[in-house]
């Protein structure tokens, strides 16, 4: 039994005859305040393990605060928070959806965390990740996760094909164009949100997004038509697997793994997800340039915010002020896809001694921007942007060969309903 089980136990059985003979006892007391963290399920199965056991290492370090770990799924995370938050029965702390915290924080739901960004210091951030979480002049979360967006490829079919790795549009286009016959295409995608990260990385890359530097949305703008009409001509071409229009994300990686598409958007740590002998087949493109010569491309910053309904808020900074500290076995052991927030944990080896990881970082990593591009920073609307279903509606269109003409103007429109609310 651990020593905090038998405290508890004394505690319980103190409590009780304090209670018969009306006496206070000092153990009774002593009983460590309870804290709810909320964790979101981050990829694969070992990812929730690795957390719980992080979790166990503060509350075993820290005898005055248990934390109680909650895994919480993806699907209809929105309503799980907000119906929590209505109930009065809010986590102490979460992590949670890319826009989530500067959402709650509109909301007066979420405390700001500028005391603890100070007091960990903003240098040891990755740049941009800080920027990403501050409204309002305030920090509304802390950020912990980089998730980047890239382009994957087979090495082995361009290989067997005698194409060099693409380093322009024009130049993928003709190699995708060129792998594309016998079961196999040039680029696989999806219909669902994971699809839709194709607009935002070719928008930012062409040097536009969903919105203009005025904050105005910019759909239907030249660069980001331009970025659309690309992935159009790829579809027109043939090189796009038509199944891509009913996949989900998964579907996307399983064909890509089985050598059936050259191409695949993901994150960086995706080819250590595949199986052994196809590993080294999977390589990461450089940065390409687009239609206008500009290069970049979309991240998501993951976070972690503090509820204003707990009870103990300077204990709950406490622990995420140790969580960031201490988060590193998340990667290492939970094998996360995305890479830490913090610079100390980017010097492990685990990171450096990977070639994809350590591509990503160094050179993908100052060149992405969230989906707030071209305007920057963080809004609430966001967060309702982000997975809303008139943008996966867009994409699974586009991978049928519909007009953008036709297809674009909806979605422009839905972006513009969100932004005026």
């Amino acid at each position: 039994m651990k020593p905090m089980s038998i405290l508890r136990i004394l505690n319980a059985k103190f409590a009780l005859l304090g209670a018969f003979f009306g006496v206070s006892t000092g153990l009774a007391t002593a009983a460590p305040i309870t804290l709810n963290f909320w964790d979101m399920q981050w990829g694969v199965s070992e990812y929730a393990v690795a957390a719980q056991k992080i979790v166990d290492r503060y509350n075993q370090e820290h005898p005055n605060v248990h934390v109680v770990y909650r895994s919480v799924p993806w699907a209809n995370w929105f309503s799980t928070f907000t119906t929590a938050v209505a109930s009065g029965s809010a986590p102490d702390i979460s992590t949670g959806a890319g826009f989530q915290a500067v959402y709650f924080f509109s909301q007066d739901v979420v405390l700001p965390v500028d005391d603890l960004v100070k007091e960990i210091g903003e240098d040891a951030f990755v740049p941009g990740t800080l920027d990403a979480c501050r409204y309002q002049g305030h920090y509304v979360s802390l950020p912990w996760g980089v998730d980047i967006r890239l382009f994957l490829y087979r090495k082995d079919i361009l290989e067997a094909k005698g194409q060099k790795v693409p380093t322009t549009w024009d130049e993928f286009r003709a190699v995708c164009k060129a792998v594309a016959g016998n079961g196999v295409y040039g680029y696989v995608s999806s219909g669902d949100s994971a699809g839709v990260h194709t607009l935002f990385v070719t928008s930012i890359n062409n040097g536009s997004g969903l919105f203009a530097k005025d904050g105005k949305p910019a759909l239907t703008s030249d660069r980001t038509m331009e970025a659309l009409q690309f992935l159009a001509d790829l579809v027109k071409d043939g090189s796009v697997n038509p199944a891509s229009v009913g996949y989900q994300g998964f579907d996307a990686v399983a064909s890509f793994f089985q050598g059936k598409a050259a191409f695949l958007i993901e994150g960086p740590n995706m080819p250590a997800q595949a199986p052994a002998d196809v590993r080294e087949k999977i390589g990461i493109l450089p940065p390409m340039k687009s239609k206008r010569g500009d290069i970049g491309t979309n991240y998501w910053i993951n976070s972690v915010m503090v509820y204003k309904q707990s009870a103990h808020p300077k204990e709950t900074m406490e622990f995420l002020k140790w969580w960031s500290d201490n988060e590193k076995p998340v990667w290492t052991d939970g094998h996360m896809a995305s890479f830490p927030a913090r610079k100390d944990l980017l010097k492990d080896p685990y990171f450096q001694d990977n070639p994809n990881y350590k591509y990503a970082i160094d050179v993908y990593a100052p060149i992405s921007k969230t989906i707030a591009a071209q305007k920057g920073g963080t809004f609430p609307e966001l967060n309702e942007i982000d997975g809303d279903a008139a943008f996966s509606t867009l994409i699974q269109q586009l991978w049928q060969g519909k007009p953008l003409n036709q297809i674009v103007p909806p979605a422009e429109a839905r972006l513009e309903e969100i932004m005026s609310h």
